[in-house]
């Protein structure tokens, strides 16, 4: 069996652990397979492609997916106070598999995520369900993976081979990265005065979907053809489509939408030495522009953010965060109150964009038909929307609190204007 040394989590990846103490922070990967897969033979090959590296002599384990392999086995120990939790490895056993009740057709399959237990970081940090007839979802720690890191091992469980960045602990001096931090933090306000960076977006006032109710959130998805979504991202296409539906819909509920805006999850692939690099940005929608005008708006400003993302006072910002202290971070995390109320948010919503890659998944012999995600909810937080991707198909998903958004008419603007002409959502059973 491979061994690998234990490492401390990063403190990026530490924070999103003991925030997920507060608010589950949990990603749901959700796969469907064209037909009815054999269930028994596609768990098999799961747990095959999972442990293809615990033999040294397995053929199946090779330099891309040996890293893959380490991660899928990893679990959280976190035994002192005074510093950071570790990653050990163990066994992955049949508690990692569930097979769920069926045949459920997809509303009844996403209406059964709200009801899976939280991950148990220090038992596992990844669960495999099945959902028959035909729906694989896997269900991981975000400290163990960001949104592209989770779809390279999600992707080695079903057999993809693809390289996924090794991580090593390097927690650093934070007195001598806070003064590079300082350093390159001047050079970044240099660089705003003289127009070569955008100055940092303000926070904007709250609306009435930064909130949450008791009522059991509800998850929705569109399938577009991808060559709908191309001009110019499918991120921007995606964006530029939520703006003009949320606007409308927060505009005829009578409330003021200009300043609209969204938070995006932008890869920074800073270091190696954390398993979360992303950044949340701040995005303009501006939903009083036509559509033409307003994608560029938001192209540009997306543009204007990965300038900001890639200069070098965020990267030595990030280094910096890097070596705080265990319990300084702790007792920070710890004073959270999830119950707090804000009157200013990055964003009204949040919109998540993944590329999962070409359509060459497999499960129990039967191939990937499309993939979905749908960003977790949080206390300001009563709508995020996931824009996943494999092969041509994407989904446009839509994941919301019915307690502070009327569903039905947001889906429904949503519908008219990503599927026109169209059945507007995935319906029926899976087959």
């Amino acid at each position: 069996m491979r061994t690998m040394p234990s490492l401390r989590l990063s403190p990026v990846d530490a924070q999103f652990l003991w925030l997920s103490e507060k608010i589950p922070n949990d990603q749901l990967l959700v796969y469907v397979f064209d037909g009815k897969p054999d269930i028994p033979e596609g768990l098999e090959q799961v747990r095959r492609n999972a442990t293809a590296c615990d033999d040294l002599n397995a053929t199946a384990c090779d330099d891309l997916n040996a890293t893959a392999c380490d991660d899928l086995r990893l679990r959280v120990c976190d035994d002192s106070r005074w510093r950071y939790p570790k990653w050990v490895t163990g066994e992955i056993g049949d508690g990692q598999f569930s097979v769920h009740p069926g045949p459920l057709d997809w509303s009844e399959c996403l209406d059964a995520l709200s009801r899976l237990e939280p991950l148990d970081v220090s038992r596992i940090a990844w669960r495999f369900h099945v959902f028959p007839p035909n729906v694989a979802v896997v269900q991981m720690s975000h400290a163990l993976a960001d949104g592209a890191r989770s779809a390279i091992l999600a992707a080695t469980m079903f057999g993809r081979r693809g390289e996924l960045p090794p991580v090593s602990a390097d927690h650093g001096n934070l007195l001598w990265r806070s003064v590079i931090a300082a350093r390159d933090h001047r050079r970044l306000l240099r660089d705003i005065e003289a127009g070569l960076v955008a100055p940092p977006s303000p926070p904007r006032p709250v609306l009435s979907v930064n909130t949450r109710s008791a009522v059991p959130p509800v998850r929705h998805t569109f399938i577009l053809d991808r060559r709908r979504l191309e001009t110019p991202t499918v991120t921007v296409a995606a964006l530029s489509l939520i703006a003009e539906a949320l606007g409308g819909y927060l505009a005829d509920h009578g409330e003021d939408i200009s300043r609209l805006g969204a938070e995006v999850p932008m890869a920074t692939g800073w270091s190696g030495h954390a398993r979360n690099n992303f950044r949340n940005v701040n995005i303009g929608l501006h939903p009083e522009l036509d559509r033409d005008r307003r994608t560029a708006r938001i192209r540009a400003d997306l543009t204007a953010q990965r300038r900001r993302v890639e200069h070098p006072a965020a990267r030595a910002e990030a280094a910096a965060f890097a070596a705080v202290p265990a319990p300084l971070l702790r007792w920070g995390i710890g004073q959270v109150d999830p119950d707090a109320r804000s009157r200013a948010v990055a964003g009204h919503t949040v919109v998540s964009s993944v590329n999962r890659g070409p359509a060459d998944l497999t499960f129990g012999g039967r191939p990937v038909v499309l993939t979905a995600g749908f960003p977790a909810l949080s206390p300001m937080m009563g709508l995020t929307h996931g824009v996943h991707g494999i092969g041509d198909r994407v989904a446009l998903s839509v994941h919301a609190d019915p307690g502070v958004i009327d569903v039905g008419d947001y889906l429904d603007r949503l519908a008219r204007l990503a599927t026109p002409g169209q059945t507007a959502a995935w319906r029926g059973k899976c087959e």
